[in-house]
């Protein structure tokens, strides 16, 4: 049986809960494409290469509102990074509440392989000039 984290723990886990809930609501209810605090993404600025989180602010902005496709216009992975910091999110929240999490399935060595390798391998493809892949770039 695992014993239940300590109270600096609990009070650190829900704080990164509740930090992560109001970055998620002012995404929600802040426009990223007129608010101006929002930062830029320096790659994209700087070289013109669109990173392989481009677009996810103004995806969940779209995602928070219902607009599903154009959430994946923005970025075609913001799924599977809505499905990782929903389940972090949770399971912060879980630990602070109980003391003890939901199994960390983002945080095991092969997901965090295949991610990455996914990760590069859109980020490459999102960036090549010719069509259909231009599709992906945000």
């Amino acid at each position: 049986m695992v014993e239940p984290a300590g109270l600096a723990t609990r009070l650190m886990a829900g704080a990164a809960s509740a930090t992560l809930v109001a970055g998620s609501c002012a995404v929600a209810y802040f426009d990223p494409s007129k608010a101006t605090f929002f930062p830029v993404c320096p790659l994209l600025a700087i070289t013109g290469f669109a990173c392989p989180g481009c677009g996810l602010t103004r995806g969940f902005h779209a995602l928070f509102h219902g607009d599903i496709i154009t959430a994946i216009d923005f970025n075609a992975l913001i799924f599977v990074w809505a499905a990782i910091i929903g389940w972090v999110t949770l399971s912060l929240a879980i630990l602070a509440i109980r003391g003890r999490g939901l199994y960390m399935w983002p945080t095991r060595p092969n997901f965090i392989w295949t991610f990455m390798v996914c990760l590069v391998a859109f980020g490459v493809l999102r960036n090549i000039p010719a069509w259909p892949l231009t599709i992906l770039y945000p």
